[in-house]
């Protein structure tokens, strides 16, 4: 038990130092950093993330994170630049490199060949006299009191540091450049949540055997109806014409019932309330949303109302369907 309480305390103090880590650079913000997103910003094009060992991971990472964001960027190895990747550098592109030490020479003998393509570098490094900060055009300060370990020794709060600043600036280059969901949804098409961006509300809704109730149903009727129907809901439509076959008629919402409904109706009619008439019950303002919605608006709209379900309707203003909450979640499978 002593050992447990040592482990966890140990661990603690790990998160404790590594937020600490991210706070200071807080006040760090200013003018360089401004300069930086600018420059990223204008970059015509790519920007290049560049490090060693550790500084590379996190630099991988954070070019990783800005190509997810709209800006385009890809992570070079100085190592590789020696070989023949030298070639994936353009005249419009922008250097991010990273050196906690800002002294590490296979990245300092890279810089210079950066400059004479006349290339612009923004540095991050722990000292703003480091040889790094003198070869960037811009200087980020990414120097952390010291590092999580007990030994003071292994890359921990300084890479956490170094990566909070990262997503800082891609944080920083979606308000400037005014990215949105819907450019975030064209980078991510395939996994849950670009489907979850990109999907339509009639991708997802309910559209078979859906629990219609008509106004001058009674409620003996419409609550057998609701409890097949399992979402919890009756969807009330006029009266349609008894001329047309049912799959024709057109279904013009003019409420719903809710389970909550029909509780509170029971508690008040008592023994009338099974011949009680729909229209006496229902909700005639109901929530609504079109077909073409984008889910992830359907999921935004429930929570504001604090409710699970939302009616479907198309360009004529008829149902055609119900989504509801579980539909909106990334990773739910689609009902077409």
């Amino acid at each position: 038990m002593k050992d447990d309480q040592a482990i966890i305390q140990r661990a603690a103090e790990c998160l404790e130092s590594e937020a600490q880590a991210i706070k200071t650079l807080i006040p760090r913000l200013g003018e360089a950093f401004v300069c930086a997103v600018e420059l990223i910003r204008e970059c015509k094009g790519k920007v290049v993330v560049t490090g060693v060992g550790k500084s590379g991971h996190i630099g991988s990472k954070i070019a990783a994170t800005l190509a997810s964001t709209g800006t385009p960027a890809f992570f070079l190895n100085p190592l590789d630049a020696y070989h023949g990747d030298l070639g994936m550098l353009g005249s419009e592109d922008l250097v991010l490199a990273i050196s906690y030490s800002g002294a590490t020479e296979e990245l300092l003998r890279f810089l210079p060949i950066i400059q004479a393509k006349q290339i612009r570098i923004i540095g991050m490094s722990s000292s703003d006299d480091s040889l790094l900060a003198r070869f960037s055009d811009v200087h980020l300060n990414i120097a952390v009191e010291r590092e999580a370990d007990p030994l003071n020794l292994i890359p921990t709060a300084s890479t956490t540091a170094t990566l909070a600043l990262g997503d800082a600036l891609a944080c920083a280059l979606i308000e400037a450049s005014h990215f949105q969901r819907s450019d975030f949804a064209m980078l991510h098409p395939g996994g849950d949540l670009g489907r979850k961006l990109l999907a339509k509300v009639e991708d997802v809704m309910f559209t078979e055997n859906l629990p219609f109730l008509t106004p001058s149903m009674p409620m003996s009727e419409a609550i057998e109806i609701v409890t097949k129907g399992t979402l919890g809901i009756g969807i009330v439509v006029e009266n349609p014409s008894p001329a047309l076959p049912s799959r024709e008629r057109e279904k013009s919402l003019a409420g719903i019932i809710t389970d909550g409904d029909i509780r509170r109706a029971m508690q008040r009619l008592g023994a009338d309330f099974f011949a009680t008439p729909v229209s006496a019950i229902m909700s005639t303002n109901p929530k609504t949303i079109h077909k073409d919605a984008k889910i992830v608006d359907a999921g935004e709209a429930m929570n504001h109302y604090s409710i699970h379900s939302l009616i479907v309707l198309d360009n004529n203003n008829h149902v055609v369907g119900i989504i509801d909450s579980f539909s909106c979640l990334p990773g739910t499978r689609f009902y077409h």
